[in-house]
């Protein structure tokens, strides 16, 4: 008997745990080890009753994501197998669930015959998320259990729902308290005592009087609200079969729309985002249980947007922070923000009364950096400029308890230099949150040439606490995102030069999916920032610097949504960008002064240029080490610049076009008169297409 089940017996019903960690992953081996130990339960005579259960964590987390795309995932026994063969077991079979039972694991649970489960069990089935649909029966019984309605929003929307939701339905026939195998134990002999017929879901008849009308109800909404992304109307598909076919005439439905689905680059795309989140929580050179420094108390310097928002992060997570401005009038101001937040959430339901009080409590307002003797993290929100950052750098070495973590929350400086202003240089990591800092997901974690180990992975551990995806990345300028964007933003202005207007570059990426273009992004963020960048590039280099359409828009007072005017205008209240005359005639004095002459360009130009230069410059990025790998560059991008969800990324969307053509492309850019030298495909990017191999 293999070691992925355990078998043990108990009176007249044989326990079945699966055991393979961390969450019973249903690959080859283990589906081989269910087969074998049910097969083995059904012939002795001794056993009357099966109980299959799993671990604390899961009972079964679905599908083993290490077998996605190879043979062994549908091997025999595969999942349907397996699920027939228990559905069809002449004794019966009780699923005892706690922890997740997601995915494949929900659906092999549906195939026992009855279903216990803890309360906080948690049920889904989540392959929408990964653009798919259930392919092992989950379409065609969670309906017969559950019922049409509730069945569809389950599959469609992909969200785990506490097992107590279900109690009284045919899809978890008790809750357990207390011992969970006890307990699925106790109901297999009530099953035994009361000769209860065995519960085939396969048996059930979906009963819906009102099927049709809200089965044309839910396609018109699915189809509403997911014209990117396939699977949700293949899931509807499938699960409209439920009531109006046969059950195999269903499970073909269903097989055909999952065999359909796995070849779209949608799936291939949010495949991908699935592994390269968990990937990215991987540093090659910090060993997996590396000792943590403990983060009891946080301190966060500057109560603007940007501070107040790192704040909001770290009190929901339950961490007290003391927050520190020079002045009282900008401290108070930063706490009226928080609050109306918080306030904001509440008149939403999305906070108590109780809870906005609790968060409050835990900031500690001060001016006096003699309140951080105590913290074990501190985090910098202040302007962004050296000069700035050396005073605070400075006093912090003064102040900060030694082993404690000293954080720059830069989004482009050297994170080495401000590190040199210390003495503890081992201690110092960048922390680039992304605005609004309290609702973005993306934290960019920079790790600057003398980082300790521990501190890199302490802060990896602090950024899942507070609910963010973490990438690290070395020091450059702009480090990854932003230093890719301004490649991104420089091919974007090269288009104004040539011919087009701000509204069709931001039309053509955002018909390709992006949410904002470049030109409405630099109005929303303010052009200010980016003057202010070039500026100091500018200073540093003064011979490289080349200027810009963006510095005459500038000049001219228009920084965008908070002074009325930036690439577009806008009117007083309102968030709408207006194209304006005034900047179409800066842009033709520009080209006029410059000597370009304008022509049409098409909306896939604007596409190519704009991407494939962010595909380049990604592509230096991951030679030089600046990223671990190409996927962890892609959710950068999807987490912190609105790239589109279904294209997985800037470095998957060159894959999936193809390495010599973007290579092809970009010599074509680069051999345009007076073309940027940036134009020039990055070696590694030359390297690999002509290896014919991918980034990812």
């Amino acid at each position: 008997m293999s070691d992925y089940v355990k078998y043990e017996v108990n009176g007249d019903v044989a326990v079945l745990t699966m055991n393979k960690p961390p969450v019973n992953g249903l690959g080859l081996d283990l589906r081989g080890a269910i087969v074998a130990a049910v097969d083995r339960a059904n012939a002795d005579a001794a056993v009357r009753a099966l109980v299959l259960t799993g671990s604390a964590r899961a009972f079964s987390g679905g599908a083993d994501v290490t077998e996605f795309g190879s043979p062994k995932a549908i091997q025999e026994p595969n999942l349907r197998v397996v699920i027939d063969l228990i559905e069809s077991s002449p004794k019966p079979v009780v699923a005892a669930i706690g922890g997740q039972c997601l995915g494949g694991g929900l659906e092999l649970a549906m195939g026992c015959h009855f279903r216990v489960a803890l309360p906080d069990a948690t049920l889904g089935l989540p392959e929408v998320k990964l653009g798919l649909l259930p392919g092992a029966g989950g379409t065609q019984r969670l309906p017969r259990l559950l019922g049409l309605e509730p069945a569809l929003n389950l599959i469609v929307s992909g969200t785990p729902t506490p097992a107590i939701k279900f109690k009284g339905t045919p899809l978890i026939d008790a809750i357990v308290d207390g011992d969970l195998v006890a307990g699925g134990v106790a109901f297999a002999r009530k099953v035994l005592a009361e000769g209860l017929p065995l519960k085939r879901a396969r048996d059930l008849k979906v009963r819906d009087p009102q099927s049709d009308a809200f089965l044309q109800f839910a396609k018109n909404t699915i189809s509403a609200t997911s014209k990117n992304f396939p699977a949700p109307l293949k899931c509807f598909e499938a699960v409209a079969a439920s009531v109006t076919k046969p059950f195999d005439e269903g499970m073909k439905v269903e097989w055909e729309g999952i065999l359909g689905l796995i070849a779209t680059p949608e799936s291939r795309a949010l495949r991908h985002v699935f592994a390269a989140e968990r990937a990215a929580a991987k540093i090659p050179d910090v060993p997996e249980g590396t000792p943590l420094r403990p983060i009891n108390q946080v301190a966060v310097i500057g109560a603007g947007t940007m501070g107040g928002g790192i704040t909001m992060n770290f009190v929901n997570a339950g961490l007290p922070v003391v927050l520190l401005e020079t002045r009282q009038e900008a401290l108070d101001k930063g706490l009226a923000t928080i609050r109306k937040n918080y306030e904001n959430s509440m008149k939403k339901g999305k906070l108590t009364q109780a809870q906005l009080d609790e968060r409050m409590g835990l900031i500690k307002p001060t001016l006096d950096y003699d309140d951080f003797r105590t913290v074990d993290l501190v985090i910098e929100a202040v302007f962004e400029n050296m000069d700035v950052k050396e005073q605070v750098f400075r006093k912090l070495d003064e102040v900060i308890k030694p082993g404690a973590i000293l954080a720059s929350n830069t989004s482009a400086l050297n994170l080495n230099q401000v590190a040199a202003f210390t003495k503890r240089p081992q201690d110092v990591i960048g922390l680039h949150f992304f605005s609004p800092a309290n609702v973005m997901r993306l934290l960019e974690i920079v790790r600057g040439e003398k980082t300790a180990h521990d501190v890199l992975a302490t802060c990896m551990a602090m950024a899942k606490k507070i609910k963010k995806i973490a990438v690290v990345s070395g020091v450059c300028d702009g480090f990854i995102g932003n230093r890719m964007l301004a490649r991104y933003g420089a091919a974007a202005n090269g288009l104004l030069n040539q011919g087009a207007l701000p509204q069709q570059v931001d039309g053509a990426l955002q018909k390709f999916g992006l949410a904002m273009g470049p030109f409405r992004m630099g109005d929303l963020a303010g052009l200010d920032i980016g003057w202010a960048g070039r500026k100091r590039r500018q200073a540093e280099n003064p011979g490289a610097y080349v200027p810009v359409i963006a510095d005459r828009i500038c000049e001219a007072g228009r920084f965008g949504q908070k002074t009325g005017a930036g690439w577009y205008r806008y009117e007083a209240g309102k968030r709408d960008p207006i194209p304006d005359p005034i900047v179409e005639g800066l842009i033709a004095d520009y080209r006029k002064e410059k000597g370009f002459t304008p022509r049409k360009i098409a909306d896939a130009e604007v596409i190519e240029r704009c991407i494939y230069a962010l595909v380049n410059e990604g592509a230096r990025i991951l030679a030089e080490g600046i990223a671990a790998r190409a996927s962890d560059i892609d959710i950068v991008y999807l987490n912190g610049y609105g790239f589109p969800l279904h294209r997985g990324g800037p470095m998957l969307y060159a894959d999936l076009v193809g390495l010599p053509n973007v290579v092809r492309r970009l010599r074509q850019f680069a051999a345009e008169p007076g073309a940027d030298a940036s134009w020039q495909p990055a070696p590694l990017l030359v390297k690999l297409a002509e290896e014919g191999k991918t980034f990812n």
